[in-house]
């Protein structure tokens, strides 16, 4: 009765689809194609391949995706392997592709940028052999209960988004070797290792996993059909050509027309440091811009995995993102225009919550570049982290000399000479990291040497509120220079540490200011945060003992404390050692 049913449907396909031939590469081939009535120019393409020993008709038969193709208008075609197989190693059937794709431009204008590749058993071993040889050719891929059973290459030319179909009592290609293959895609297109699980899917015997979205926005999915075999599914309301075509249809090689989201606050991936607090960040403002080429945006929503934090529906897209607990947070930003289409963009948060810990802001590990987190400023040229390429000018060297006493060290100078015209700065507001003090006493250790000045010339360091407003700072000359080489030997840059009283809390920067004078310089190759305890922890032993005191004002300036006020009281230590602290008379 089954092959009575078959042959009977394999007649009608003659009334349904037309049979076509064309020669590739000297080579007679033939095929099947299916257009729907008033198609309409630049309408899509399916490309659907057939198993081992069958043929064209068999697989459209299987796939009774023509209701599909009426109602989406688009064209689908059913091609003919060579003695009903398919080239797996070589340029055959990619090239007989290549053929159908250019025939159906030629007879009914599809777009060229909206073409899909499917097949079915070992169709699905050629579609995976495709996305390897053709992903400049094909939008998506949608494999039928085939894969590289010989083991599988994830070398696309870009993401690829996948649709791949399977029975998990399949007795020819078993179901226990999907995993690992789109593991490899998952990997490939950067898409998250853990997917999304939608059972039941539809019906009560499918689970849908989703990886994604990935770069570019392309997702990896896995239709599971539970106690289905070898075969085309197609009962209980779910059709397969159906999910391939919903799946397809969202992706395109070139997307001109989808809408565009990026994030505009933080611009990169943050990191938000925060000492001596309750190890959270308390407020991160997240921001999107977003348009469309040809429609509306609808809304932008934002998402941590899989749960909605926001949805914003009028530009600014802008959301408040408060209590961010420690660790990595990935924030994707979905921006959907009134047509359905959607475009995604991601940000990594870090929060690092370091309590009597150190935190160590100049772990330098890469020469020419100015690091993560970091701003330097030489009197006339900018620059901010992550940057990389600088061959002259503020950048991390690398030292090779037989003795030197740090192997990376971040340059900056004052080519100008003027008031604080050359510096380096961490965590300021135009980079990518956030420092959180809370309130208590803090020792910022730091080891600082000269680059090209054999006299030496002082250098200033200072913790600073993000608005500039300075809570310390101390000047001291470096006690080494480099001497203008990488490949110089020096030591003896003296490592100094300093007490500081934060009474407020709130975000700061860490900056090191060269002398105000032309050329001046610094190399930091040191730069640790720690918190000691509580407002006013001052260290005191037997050997290291005060020396004397002087008295700023919170801008910095040395004064004789006679007003009633806040100042800032510096102790001197017989080691050099300055600790100070806010006192208020």
């Amino acid at each position: 009765m089954r092959k009575f049913t078959i042959l009977l449907l394999a007649l009608m396909s003659l009334f349904t689809a037309k049979a076509e031939d064309i020669t590739v590469n000297g080579t007679k081939r033939n095929y099947l194609v299916y257009a729907p009535k008033n198609l309409g120019a630049k309408r899509p393409l399916l490309i659907s391949c057939h198993g081992m020993n069958q043929d064209a008709p068999y697989q459209k038969n299987m796939l009774q995706i023509e209701s599909v193709a009426d109602t989406a208008k688009f064209v689908t075609v059913f091609p003919n392997g060579i003695d009903k197989s398919w080239d797996l190693g070589g340029d055959k059937d990619l090239n007989f592709m290549k053929a159908i794709i250019e025939e159906m431009v030629k007879k009914y204008d599809i777009d060229r940028n909206k073409v899909y590749l499917s097949g079915f058993s070992m169709g699905g071993m050629f579609t995976y052999f495709a996305m390897n040889r053709m992903a400049n050719v094909f939008a998506a891929f949608a494999p039928i209960s085939g894969y590289p059973m010989w083991g599988a290459s994830f070398t696309s030319s870009r993401p690829i988004p996948i649709i791949h179909t399977h029975g998990t009592s399949d007795d020819v290609v078993a179901f226990s070797g999907v995993a690992n293959v789109l593991a490899g895609w998952v990997k490939r297109n950067a898409c998250p290792t853990k997917a999304k699980v939608e059972k039941p899917y539809r019906a009560n015997h499918i689970t849908r996993h989703t990886w994604g979205p990935g770069t570019n926005g392309v997702e990896v999915v896995l239709l599971e059909m539970a106690d289905k075999g070898h075969w085309i599914s197609n009962d209980n309301g779910v059709k397969t050509g159906e999910e391939i075509w919903n799946f397809c249809n969202r992706y395109a090689l070139k997307e001109d027309y989808k809408p565009k989201v990026s994030f505009t606050s933080p611009q990169s991936n943050l990191s938000f440091v925060t000492l001596g607090g309750a190890g959270q960040a308390r407020e991160i403002t997240l921001e999107a811009e977003a348009s469309d080429p040809d429609g509306k945006i609808v809304s932008v929503a934002y998402y941590e995995d899989d749960e909605l934090l926001a949805e914003v529906e009028e530009a600014p897209y802008t959301f408040v993102l408060k209590e961010l607990l420690r660790g990595e947070h990935v924030i994707t930003a979905v921006a959907k225009d009134n047509e359905g289409y959607t475009a995604t963009t991601k940000t990594s948060i870090t929060v690092n919550d370091v309590l009597r810990s150190t935190y160590a802001f100049s772990n330098f590990t890469d020469e020419g570049c100015v690091p993560d987190g970091w701003e330097t400023f030489d009197g006339q040229e900018s620059r901010v982290g992550l940057a990389e390429g600088f061959t002259q000018g503020a950048r991390v060297f690398k030292f090779t000399g037989k003795e030197h006493d740090f192997d990376y060290g971040l340059y900056t100078r004052n080519v100008t000479g003027g008031a604080q015209e050359g510096f380096v700065r961490y965590a300021s507001e135009k980079t990518n990291a956030s420092l959180t003090l809370y309130p208590g006493n803090y020792q910022l250790y730091v080891r600082v040497a000269n680059w090209n000045q054999p006299s030496f010339t002082p250098v200033t360091v200072a913790l600073e509120s993000i608005d500039g407003e300075r809570v310390f700072a101390e000047t001291f000359t470096p006690t080494a220079n480099i001497g203008n080489a990488a490949d110089n030997s020096f030591s003896g840059s003296s490592p100094l540490s300093f007490s500081v009283d934060v009474l407020q809390h709130g975000r700061y920067m860490v900056s090191f200011y060269t002398a105000d004078a032309p050329w001046a310089d610094l190399v930091v190759g040191r730069a640790t945060l720690r918190r000691k305890g509580d407002v006013s922890l001052v260290a005191n032993t037997t050997s290291n003992i005060p020396v004397r005191k002087q008295y700023y004002t919170l801008s910095g300036q040395q004064v004789q404390p006679s007003a009633q006020g806040f100042y800032v009281e510096k102790t001197i230590m017989q080691d050099g050692t300055v600790f100070s602290r806010v006192i208020r008379k």
